[in-house]
């Protein structure tokens, strides 16, 4: 029957069918007529088309949103429709399209293209220079010169807007952000200074100097008694008396004793030796250490005093592993001390330890500070803030355009005209909301800020069925 009659017919049919339907409706009559109606094959209406590939999933005949991978039928019995591969394929009416997959062939015409690479058939970042297959047996797909983008996806703009679908320039910038880390005030160990006989000795007498005390380079800490300083005493006034021939020697033997030079020139000028020898103070600072009483034994080397200078202190912070590698030494640090509200003192990092703690994964960093008011005491708890950075421009972009899925991270190229592709990247330093590139993307690309992870899903989506697009080809 020729094609134009049987679907003129078929019309007929269909316009009888309605008008007698509304009539039974409205005066409840039977419509004896609609019996003798031809029985007319809306398929045979159809013209038949060309094969538009291997079924690739079958949806539901209503459109409702259920799919599946082979063959299926309603609850009533009525089959699941087949979509080729050539299908317009969307899960969503045309008009409310979000993401359209974007077009181009899947093999070459004859030698008009040549072979780039293959790529995996799920869409993951694994491109390989021969055919190959993944894990799942699924052949990876061909991608060829000019179709290099193929698994990017188009968005109507309309749907852009609605989605609020932005994208930014990446660029080169300074990233700086701050460490947070706690930390401790502790000693300078260069400016512990401790008091100790260089001979045998008794103690005569010792100061009114206890632990914590602020004394002064000078002020008097103890008196002591040494019989080999008072015979080196003997020795110089000897040879201050005889004309002087050996009273330098004899002057460096009592300095080797430990005598300050003030006592040798009392010694010089009064021309006796006193029966006890005063030790003052070598410096500035505050006694963290007495180990004397008044008439107790001294021997050689014994540590009576010890002082330690407060007028700059050190921080000791652990800084974790994971920031080790954007920590440096000489970076600003701002610390502020808990006990000290509304204080906050400036330094620098001057070391980080050769280290990492087993217990805790942390290095310790020391950050010099000056502490002129000795306000900063050894022990304080310390909140320390060590500004990281790059020290030069570095290739970024905002840290909201990076997907990260734990084993991986892309960004999503804004190709222009709608148009939009993953790209993997690796990524360096984050801080002041961007993240440093590394590789995967040049100066100049537009990536999405925002809705990315729509785009993506899109993206994902059309890769997982050009693989099963493949599998169906390869298997008829």
């Amino acid at each position: 029957m020729n094609t134009k009659v049987t679907t003129g017919l078929a019309l007929v049919a269909i316009t009888a069918a309605g008008l007698g339907g509304y009539l039974a409706g409205q005066q409840r009559m039977s419509l004896p007529f609609i019996d003798w109606i031809p029985e007319i094959s809306l398929q045979a209406a159809e013209t038949p088309t060309a094969s538009a590939g291997p079924v690739i999933y079958y949806r539901h005949p209503d459109g409702l949103p259920s799919y599946s991978a082979t063959p299926k039928a309603t609850d009533d019995g009525r089959p699941f429709t087949p979509v080729q591969a050539g299908d317009d394929v969307s899960f969503e009416e045309k008009p409310d399209v979000v993401a359209e997959v974007a077009t181009g062939e899947s093999r070459p015409p004859s030698g008009a293209r040549r072979l780039l690479y293959y790529r995996h058939p799920m869409g993951l970042p694994d491109t390989s220079p021969t055919p190959k297959k993944d894990s799942m047996g699924m052949d990876y797909l061909p991608v060829y010169e000019g179709n290099a983008d193929e698994s990017g996806v188009v968005v109507a703009a309309g749907k852009m807007q609605r989605t609020g679908v932005r994208s930014e320039v990446a660029s080169s910038r300074i990233i700086v952000r701050t460490i947070r880390v706690p930390g401790a005030v502790e000693f300078d160990e260069r400016l512990v200074t401790v008091v100790a006989s260089r001979s045998d000795a008794f103690v005569d007498r010792v100061a009114d100097v206890t632990t914590g005390d602020r004394v002064n380079r000078g002020e008097p800490l103890l008196w002591l008694y040494s019989a080999e300083v008072s015979s080196a005493g003997a020795q110089y006034l000897t040879a201050l008396k005889g004309g002087g021939d050996g009273a330098e020697g004899a002057r460096q033997r009592l300095l080797n004793l430990g005598v300050a030079p003030a006592v040798i020139a009392t010694i010089k000028r009064d021309g006796e030796i006193p029966m006890s020898t005063v030790w003052p103070a070598p410096r500035d600072g505050v006694v963290v250490e007495r180990n004397v009483v008044e008439g107790m034994a001294a021997q050689s080397g014994d540590v009576l005093f010890r002082l330690v200078d407060l007028s700059s202190v050190w921080i000791i912070a652990d800084v974790p592993e994971y920031d080790l590698d954007v920590v440096r030494v000489g970076a600003s640090v701002d610390v502020s001390i808990r006990s000290l509200p509304g204080k906050t003192f400036s330094g620098r990092i001057a070391l980080i330890y050769p280290g990492v703690a087993a217990e805790t994964r942390t290095t310790k960093v020391r950050i010099e500070i000056a502490n002129p008011d000795l306000s900063l005491l050894p022990g304080m708890y310390a909140d320390v803030g060590i500004v990281a950075g790059s020290p030069t421009p570095v290739l970024s972009v905002s840290d909201s355009a990076v997907i990260d899925t734990g084993t991986r991270r892309t960004v999503i190229l804004d190709l222009g005209d709608g148009r939009f592709g993953p790209r993997e990247v690796k990524t360096g330093l984050q801080g002041d909301g961007f993240t440093e590139i590394l590789t995967g993307i040049a100066t100049g690309d537009r990536v999405v800020v925002s809705a990315n992870f729509l785009i993506d899903a899109e993206s994902n989506l059309k890769a997982a069925l050009d693989g099963m697009a493949a599998v169906q080809g390869a298997n008829p």
